[in-house]
């Protein structure tokens, strides 16, 4: 004889939610460390972070920078979040996080200790090396309780890159995120082996990459466009109201986002000194010269060309290069001339 079905019980989940040793309830704001190691000298390591919790229900969203310790532009938009009056009218739940590397912020580094860059260490393990323990918390603490997340990052020491999402776009809510974030440029970026989007996603949360600027270095336009994209995306998953539409006023036309078909990198066919002739933004045609290298007389000059026609979307800020070194990010798109125009307006039409 079978047996019966049991019924589903009724949940019985808290409305607090726990982070660490700390609870935290519908519309309270709290700042907690979680602790991450001891080090050989007994300093204890923390991951601070800041959780705001709205009286109503909602989404929950991680914003987290500074997984590489020194690409700080994402914590100035962190900060700036969370001075922000908007956060009084938050549903849901918003976890900020500033520093996720602290080892490698304490020491302007993008590496932890060890040299391992804790975007290859997701999703981490309790037992494993030091960046797979602190992956593996992250994961525990703040990745497995959230809807969405937004990771803020710059380009690597001596790189820049202009202001850009990167998403897995096969994806269509993660696409339509992409657009609400509302950067010109979105590339369709695949997953990679140990990131924490790749994570992230594991566990169906929708994560967002923002990219801008360069490592250790505070700069306002980057850091005006990735904190409009944050709460532009806030607006359109519910966490924070649209704005109330006043009579009749002059009709705001929507910004317009590309995304790039692909990318990649233009390398040094020589040794030397270099003088840029395009910049980022810039659009640039199959075969153009966008640089050009020479000896420390200026003389032996090597043109350095575009091998298609696409926007400069990253470059080295160093003028010296080795032959084989990465030099300028293109991206390609079906009609580069729109995104370059876009990309040349004011600053208040792109942020």
């Amino acid at each position: 004889m079978a047996k019966k079905a049991k019924k589903n019980r009724p949940s019985t989940s808290s409305p607090f939610m726990q982070f660490g040793n700390e609870l935290v309830g519908p519309g309270e704001r709290k700042r907690i460390d979680l602790e991450v190691a001891t080090l050989y000298d007994y300093t204890k390591i923390n991951i601070p972070i800041e959780v705001i919790r709205g009286k109503e229900e909602g989404p929950t969203l991680f914003i987290s920078a500074a997984v590489h310790g020194d690409e700080i532009n994402g914590i100035e938009i962190i900060k700036r979040i969370l001075q922000s009056s908007k956060l009084a009218r938050i549903k849901g739940t918003l976890i900020c996080i500033p520093v996720v590397n602290t080892f490698g912020f304490n020491n302007l580094s993008r590496y932890l200790p060890d040299r391992r860059d804790l975007n290859r260490c997701f999703p981490g393990s309790a037992r494993g090396s030091l960046g797979s323990r602190l992956a593996h918390l992250f994961m525990k603490e703040i990745v497995s309780k959230c809807s969405h997340g937004i990771d803020l990052h710059t380009g690597a020491i001596h790189r820049s890159n202009i202001p850009q999402i990167r998403a897995s776009l096969d994806n269509e809510e993660v696409k339509q995120l992409a657009n609400d974030f509302g950067v010109p440029i979105i590339i369709n970026s695949s997953l990679r082996d140990g990131s924490l989007r790749e994570a992230a996603r594991k566990k169906r949360v929708k994560v967002l990459l923002f990219e801008g600027g360069e490592a250790l270095r505070f700069e306002e336009d980057v850091i005006k466009a990735g904190l409009k994209g944050c709460f532009s995306l806030m607006k359109n998953i519910g966490m924070l109201p649209q704005k109330e539409k006043i009579k009749k006023k002059k009709r705001v036309k929507k910004k317009s986002t590309y995304v790039a078909q692909s990318s990649h990198w233009i390398r040094a066919p020589h040794s030397g000194s270099v003088k840029q002739i395009k910049t980022l933004g810039d659009e640039v045609q199959a075969g153009e010269i966008i640089a050009v290298i020479s000896d420390t007389f200026g003389n032996n000059p090597y043109n350095v060309r575009a091998k298609s026609s696409g926007i400069i979307i990253g470059m080295s800020t160093i003028p010296l290069v080795n032959k084989g070194d990465a030099m300028v990010h293109i991206a390609l798109f079906s009609d580069s001339s729109k995104v370059s125009d876009l990309l040349q307006t004011d600053d208040e039409e792109i942020i």
